[in-house]
C-alpha cells in the first residue's frame, strides 16, 4: 500500500535537502528516521544542522536496526517516513555489528554480512508496501568515484551498490540529485 521514493546523489549534493523538500509539499505527519551515529564532531555538527533544517514538525527516530518492528511502534497517525540514510545504515551493520578484520576477511564472511543486510533492506521494502504509510529513502550513489584503495571501502562499495540497486528497482519514483537539483530516474 505504501509508495517508496528513492533519492541519490553524491556527499553534499543536496539529496537530503531535496527529500525534505519532497515531503514538505506533500505529506503532513512526517516521520524521520535518522541512521546517523555521531561518533564525532562533524557527524555531531551535520545531525544539528539537519535538525535544525526540517524544524520541529517531524517525529525523530534515532536507530538502524529491525525498522520494520521499530515503525510498527511509531507509525500510527503518520503517513510518510523519511529513511536517512541507507547508506549509514549499512555502514553499522557493517562496522558496529561486525568486529572484523576487513583486510583478512572471507568472502564467505562478506558474502554472510550482504545477504543479511540484503534481508534487513527487503524486509523493510515489505513493511511499506504492507502498510499504508510512505517511505523517501535517501542514499549516496558510490559508484562514480575512484575504486577505493582498501579492502572495507570496495566490500562497503559492493554492499551498498547492491542495496542501492534493489531499494531504487522496488522504489515508485526515484530521483538523482547533482549539484542541488533533482532529476527524476523514473
Amino acid at each position: 500500500m505504501g509508495k517508496i521514493i528513492y533519492v541519490s546523489g553524491g556527499a553534499r549534493s543536496g539529496k537530503s535537502g531535496y527529500a525534505e523538500d519532497y515531503i514538505a509539499e506533500r505529506y503532513s505527519k512526517k516521520i524521520y528516521l535518522a541512521t546517523g551515529i555521531a561518533f564525532d564532531d562533524e557527524m555531531k555538527d551535520k545531525i544539528e544542522k539537519h535538525k535544525r533544517r526540517r524544524g520541529k514538525n517531524w517525529k525523530t527516530i534515532e536507530n538502524y536496526k529491525n525498522i520494520p518492528n521499530l515503525l510498527k511502534e511509531h507509525m500510527e497517525g503518520y503517513d510518510v517516513i523519511l529513511l536517512d540514510c541507507l547508506t549509514n545504515m549499512i555502514t553499522n551493520y557493517m562496522i558496529l555489528d561486525n568486529e572484523k578484520d576487513w583486510e583478512k576477511i572471507s568472502m564467505e564472511e562478506i558474502n554472510g554480512i550482504k545477504r543479511f543486510i540484503v534481508r534487513e533492506i527487503e524486509r523493510i521494502i515489505q513493511f511499506i508496501r504492507e502498510n499504508p504509510i510512505d517511505m523517501v529513502v535517501v542514499t549516496n550513489e558510490l559508484g562514480m568515484g575512484l575504486v577505493p584503495d582498501n579492502y572495507l571501502g570496495r566490500y562497503f562499495r559492493e554492499i551498498a551498490g547492491k542495496i542501492n540497486q534493489i531499494v531504487a528497482k522496488e522504489s515508485d519514483e526515484a530521483y538523482f540529485v547533482v549539484s542541488g537539483i533533482p532529476m527524476k530516474l523514473k
